[in-house]
C-alpha cells in the first residue's frame, strides 16, 4: 500500500510543514528503514522527544485548568492523557495507520493497525511539529486533538474524573495517619442490564462491626468504591473538626 500524499496529513496536523522530511521521518517504521538501508531514517528517536513535548503540555494545561487539585490528582490525570490507551484512540482517529510508511514484512503482518506503531507515529508527529513550527504549534495540536476532548469527556462524566482522581488512596491515608482501621467495600446490589448495570456499594471499616460509614452508586463497581470513599472521606473529616 503506498501511503496518501503528505498535503492530506498536513490538513490534518493544521501545518504546513517547512521541512517536510520531518513529517515523513515521523511516519517511517524501523522496518522500512532496514530494508531501504542507509539513508532512511526511522521515527525512533523522534518518538522519544515527542513524548517528552507532550508530558510538557500535558502537565501546562492541567496546572493552569485545575489550579486546585492535589499534586497526585494531577498526576493521574496526566497519566491517562498520555497513556497509550488514549493515544491509540486519538491515532485512529487522525488515520495516522493510513500514512505510515512500512516495510514489506510489517505491511503483510498488519503493521497499520497496530496499536504500538500507531502510537509511536502520534508521538513522532508531536515532535515533527515541534522541530518545524516550534513549541506553540505542537501545543496547539496536543491541545486541539489529544487533551480538550478528553478532559471534556471527563468532566462530563463524573465517575471517569473521580476514578482518575483515585478518592480510595486519599480515604487509606487519612485513616493511617489518624490511626484508625482499614476499610472494606462490599456489593449490596445489582442492578440493570448487563452491558449497563448499577452497583450499590457499602463501605465499612475494619473492627466497626456492621456499622456502614458510607453507601454510593456507580456504573462500576470501581466507580461506586470511589464515591464511597469519598463520602466516607468527607463525612469522617467533618466528625473530626465537630
Amino acid at each position: 500500500m503506498t501511503p496518501p500524499d503528505l498535503a492530506s496529513l498536513e490538513g490534518v496536523l493544521k501545518h504546513r510543514f517547512t521541512d517536510r522530511t520531518l513529517l515523513e521521518r515521523a511516519l517511517t517504521h524501523s522496518s522500512l528503514a532496514n530494508e531501504s538501508g542507509e539513508g532512511v531514517r526511522d521515527n525512533e528517536p523522534l518518538e522519544f522527544l515527542g513524548d517528552a513535548v507532550l508530558g510538557l503540555v500535558a502537565s501546562r494545561v492541567l496546572f493552569e485548568r485545575f489550579p486546585d487539585f492535589s499534586e497526585g490528582r494531577l498526576s493521574k490525570m496526566r497519566a491517562h492523557l498520555v497513556s497509550a490507551r488514549h493515544l491509540i484512540k486519538v491515532s485512529r482517529q487522525l488515520k495516522l495507520g493510513d500514512f505510515l510508511r512500512l516495510g514489506r514484512g510489517e505491511e503483510r503482518s498488519g503493521g497499520r493497525t497496530k496499536s504500538a506503531l500507531l502510537v509511536d507515529a502520534l508521538e513522532a508527529a508531536i515532535a515533527a511539529l515541534y522541530l518545524d513550527g516550534g513549541l506553540e504549534t505542537a501545543k496547539g495540536f496536543i491541545e486541539s486533538n489529544i487533551l480538550e476532548p478528553e478532559i471534556e469527556r471527563l468532566q462530563r462524566d463524573p465517575d471517569s474524573l473521580l476514578e482518575l482522581s483515585d478518592q480510595k488512596s486519599a480515604l487509606q491515608e487519612w485513616l493511617q495517619a489518624t490511626g484508625k482501621q482499614q476499610p472494606t467495600y462490599h456489593v449490596v446490589q445489582e442492578e440493570g442490564p448487563d452491558h449497563r448495570k448499577t452497583f450499590t456499594v457499602e463501605l465499612r471499616l475494619d473492627g466497626d462491626g456492621d456499622e456502614v460509614l458510607a453507601q454510593a452508586s456507580g456504573v462500576t463497581k470501581k466507580a461506586a468504591e470511589q464515591k464511597a470513599a469519598q463520602v466516607a472521606l468527607s463525612r469522617l473529616k467533618e466528625a473530626k473538626s465537630a
